[in-house]
């Protein structure tokens, strides 16, 4: 087991990726210690060219934060800043297989019902623009809510998900960040494979990098040769690309149209707490039922590959009389975002409903790595009186991302904002609600990744009964997690605020 663990840390693509890396900086060093007394005129030119870089990246229309880390970066390393600024634009050139224009030439199929908009502006009207908004440029209408679950764990939601999955005949769409091997998988596998003889459409896409190169062909092998259709999204390259950062981080299962599942559970044990790592996994989810189901089809359907309006629609629902009947309260509108355009949906969405806050903003997130504008947002509202509060984990995945949540606990808690750690261990949800009127369930997580680089997805509810089981499972997982403190902050160790401070500069390039 140990050897097949080093072997899966040698070989995993993050590992080989960081090989890759050093072998193109070493090869870069050779090229120019080849230049002998022409070095100084080459050093002269490349001082004069990161100038005219660091000129050009200012006034770029690129997140602050974004455009500070590629300052410094080529302030503090001039030989190798500007260059690598340089390759990795010239190599942004995404898949030709995902084109996300196709998301345009598909909106017709995206038609927002101007009934159902008049309702909410009748009912919610100060959650209307928001819904304008994410139907505008987001593409995605809102509904009427037929059926809202929520889940406030991932083996909760996995139970659910099987149960649903067994009523499957037209066909069933599966998209995670990552799949491992393990119990999870092999229930799925059988499951789906046993649809799938039955004649059901099954389709499985999973990214490239989550998912990991040792599980890119043998765990996938058993399901394409029994009738899935399984498709790596983006898949690895070994190439310095940022397009090697587009990773597709959504959870998505949608079953013949008609009922979908959304939230941040991958399709790996940790996920329902049957493997243990870093403590207690708390995960949430939504499960939504009728026509709202339709925005999650056509957003799968565009990932998986350039499809026509006629083509996406022989999978639209075929709503039965139960269900049809079966409207519920409030409206739902799922949406996704996509690092291809400059419109960050996502973002956007959380900081409307924090800056429209007037009692209390609740939200959970594994990572707290926040630009100048969502720390002001947060600490704005809470200047304002408005109650706000964070949880996230106590024990990290990532120990880097850690040191960055610290430094930006400091600043938000002298704010007013009252930040949580989970004390069992890691939170991995990603829910924001605000006054109990408003909130969203998906993938999306506070840090500049799920902001800018991912594609990602969730669901914004207005004025749903479901917001209360948000609500309330927020206030459970609150009294069980450590109340960061003012006084905590400033007596953390010396060298790691300096640490948390140098990382956080160059978080957005992490």
């Amino acid at each position: 087991m140990k050897l097949k663990k080093l072997l899966g840390s040698i070989l995993s693509s993050n590992a080989a990726f960081v090989i890759l890396l050093l072998l193109q900086i070493g090869f870069l060093l050779l090229a120019v210690a080849s230049l002998g007394e022409h070095f100084v005129f080459f050093y002269i030119a490349l001082i004069a060219l990161d100038i005219f870089l660091v000129i050009y990246i200012t006034n770029k229309n690129e997140p602050i934060s974004y455009r500070v880390a590629w300052v410094v970066l080529i302030s503090v390393f001039p030989l190798l800043g500007g260059v690598s600024y340089i390759y990795i634009k010239l190599s942004q050139q995404f898949p030709k297989s995902i084109d996300m224009r196709n998301q345009k030439q598909t909106r017709e199929l995206l038609v927002q019902d101007k009934n159902v908009m008049a309702e909410l502006e009748a009912n919610c009207p100060d959650s209307v623009n928001l819904a304008r908004y994410v139907t505008d440029y987001g593409m995605y209408p809102v509904y009427r809510s037929t059926c809202a679950e929520y889940f406030s764990l991932g083996e909760a939601q996995f139970s659910k998900l099987v149960e649903e999955l067994e009523k499957a005949e037209r066909f069933i769409f599966l998209e995670f960040f990552i799949i491992t091997e393990g119990y999870m998988f092999d229930v799925m596998s059988e499951l789906l494979i046993r649809k799938a003889k039955a004649g059901v459409d099954v389709r499985l896409m999973y990214d490239g990098i989550g998912t990991g190169m040792l599980n890119s062909v043998k765990p996938f092998r058993k399901l394409s040769d029994n009738g899935v259709k399984c498709k790596v999204f983006n898949p690895f390259r070994p190439m310095i690309s940022s397009v090697q950062n587009n990773r597709d981080h959504r959870k998505i299962v949608i079953i013949d149209g008609h009922t979908a599942f959304n939230g941040g559970t991958n399709l790996a044990d940790e996920y329902i707490n049957r493997k243990e790592r870093f403590g207690h996994w708390k995960d949430t989810a939504i499960m939504i039922r009728g026509q709202a189901v339709w925005n999650y089809t056509v957003m799968f359907l565009q990932l998986w590959s350039k499809s026509d309006s006629s083509e996406i629609r022989r999978f639209e629902p075929v709503i039965n009389a139960d269900l049809a009947s079966a409207i519920g309260d409030g409206f739902i509108q799922p949406f996704s975002d996509s690092p291809l355009d400059d419109e960050p949906v996502g973002k956007r969405v959380y900081l409307e409903l924090i800056n429209n806050a007037r009692s209390y903003v609740c939200i959970t997130t594994p990572y707290l790595i926040l630009d100048e504008e969502m720390t002001n947002a947060l600490g704005f509202a809470a200047k304002k009186g408005v109650d706000v509060r964070i949880i996230t984990p106590h024990i990290p995945d990532k120990w880097y991302v850690h040191m960055i949540a610290w430094n930006n606990y400091s600043r938000l808690v002298n704010t007013g904002v009252k930040i949580y750690e989970y004390t069992p261990g890691f939170i991995h949800a990603k829910t924001c609600v605000a006054d109990g009127t408003s909130a969203v369930v998906g993938t999306i997580n506070f840090d500049y990744r799920s902001f800018y680089l991912h594609f990602e997805c969730g669901s914004v509810l207005y004025n749903s009964s479901v917001i209360g089981d948000i609500v309330e499972d927020f206030e459970r997982t609150a009294a069980v997690s450590e109340l960061i403190t003012a006084e905590a902050c400033a007596k953390r160790p010396v060298h790691k605020k300096i640490a948390g401070a140098i990382l956080n500069i160059f978080a957005p390039l992490l």
